[in-house]
């Protein structure tokens, strides 16, 4: 199992909608994320900066690689971008935490 942390930006004065987006996952997004080995996925926000801490688990097989091509993560990217700092493509812009201490 491999751990996973990463930052993200919402837009100022959006984390309710954001809140409110993700308390309405759709069923598809959570099917295609365990599909592709992801659990205990969470995303933490700071109301000073608005900057997202994603965490997530992973298996060590896991096929994360190939969801940026779904379809249904690229409409699901497509339905955020408006509330947070994005690619070109569409991605959210998330930058990886280097992980300084684990305690099992």
């Amino acid at each position: 199992m491999q751990r996973q942390a990463v930052k993200m930006f919402l837009n100022a004065g959006c984390a309710a909608e954001y809140r409110k987006r993700h308390d309405a996952i759709w069923p598809e997004i959570a099917a295609l994320l365990a599909d592709a080995g992801v659990s205990n996925y969470s995303i933490h926000l700071d109301p000073e900066t608005n900057v997202l801490f994603a965490y997530l688990e992973r298996r060590d097989d896991h096929r994360m690689d190939a969801l940026p091509a779904h379809p249904v993560m690229r409409r699901w990217w497509d339905h955020m971008k408006d509330i947070m700092r994005t690619n070109p493509d569409g991605s959210p812009v998330a930058i990886a935490l280097k992980e300084m201490f684990f305690l099992a």
